[in-house]
């Protein structure tokens, strides 16, 4: 990979293993995290963790289970902006670092490898049946997304693949080592189809015009930005009426939020179109919610 910005000149690489104590080497660790996209980064991995501890793996396995999940994530995001690159370079995306020239794409594309690498290991702390189904998550959900389904039709499914793995992670990593409950499951997949189309909306114009062509672009904004909100309190249902028993009065009301807001923004008109995407936001916010209150029963 060159790592020629956009006028050609030489950009200094980034180092993978900065000095701690030096002030350029924390600028450049900061401009490399900056790359791994890092609100999802951290979103999926507070959600995991959390989901861990609610589900029983204890302080230490759930510190794994952070660590494991905060490597994978990291790996796709650094994979996702060294493939990306150039399409962003074409779009003058000047919020990605590789894009803006000020990272190499040789340096961010070795950072994935390394996280990648490191995910093994830290994922086998859990077990050998739970690392393989979030490695396989990572690898299916993450990296087959950004090198070979990101403008096909299937887009969707590396999403859906991605956010079923993690329930499974965690319950794997029990002592018992259970399968989650079904509805955890499809659930998270499900949730995982509405990140997809929640993700990709705000960058369908520049998608489009350098060639990517994923099943959200080719249904174009109007009607991604109203199936986000839609997807995502599918989501919700699932989570909501598939544990057994019924959901407490903070469940209750969590999914009587989560459909005023998706109501509110799909059957009500507004001057301001940005609102089906705040809601389609707001509601995936209140599924993972939902997941959480029942994660003691999600093995």
């Amino acid at each position: 990979m060159s790592p020629h910005g956009r006028s050609g000149h030489y950009l200094a690489p980034v180092s993978l293993y900065p000095c701690a104590t030096s002030p350029r080497a924390t600028h450049r660790l900061l401009v490399l995290l900056r790359a791994c996209h890092p609100e999802a980064t951290v979103a999926v991995t507070v959600f995991v963790t959390a989901l861990a501890l609610s589900a029983g793996r204890g302080p230490a396995g759930s510190l794994g289970v952070a660590a494991a999940v905060l490597a994978g994530q990291l790996s796709v995001g650094w994979c996702n902006d060294a493939v990306d690159a150039r399409r962003d370079t074409a779009v003058g995306r000047r919020d990605k670092p590789v894009a803006a020239g000020t990272l190499a794409q040789h340096v961010v594309a070795r950072a994935a490898a390394v996280a990648l690498a490191l995910c093994v290991p830290l994922s086998l702390l859990s077990g050998v049946t739970a690392a393989t189904v979030h490695l396989a998550g990572v690898v299916a959900g993450g990296w087959a997304y950004n090198l070979l389904l990101k403008g096909t039709v299937l887009s969707p499914l590396p999403y859906a693949l991605g956010f079923a793995s993690l329930p499974a992670f965690v319950t794997l990593g029990l002592p018992s080592q259970p399968w989650p409950a079904w509805w955890a499951t499809v659930g998270s997949a499900v949730l995982g189809v509405g990140a997809h189309l929640v993700n990709v909306l705000p960058d369908i114009d520049d998608d489009l015009a350098t060639g990517v062509r994923g099943l959200p672009q080719r249904m174009g904004p109007t009607a991604c930005r109203w199936l986000a909100p839609a997807v995502m309190l599918t989501a919700l249902g699932v989570l909501t009426a598939g544990p057994p028993g019924t959901p407490g009065v903070i469940g209750q009301a969590v999914a009587a939020t989560a459909g005023c807001a998706a109501v509110a923004a799909t059957a009500v008109r507004h001057g301001n179109r940005k609102w089906p995407f705040r809601a389609a936001i707001a509601v995936a916010a209140l599924a993972v919610v939902q997941l959480l209150l029942r994660g003691a029963d999600i093995s």
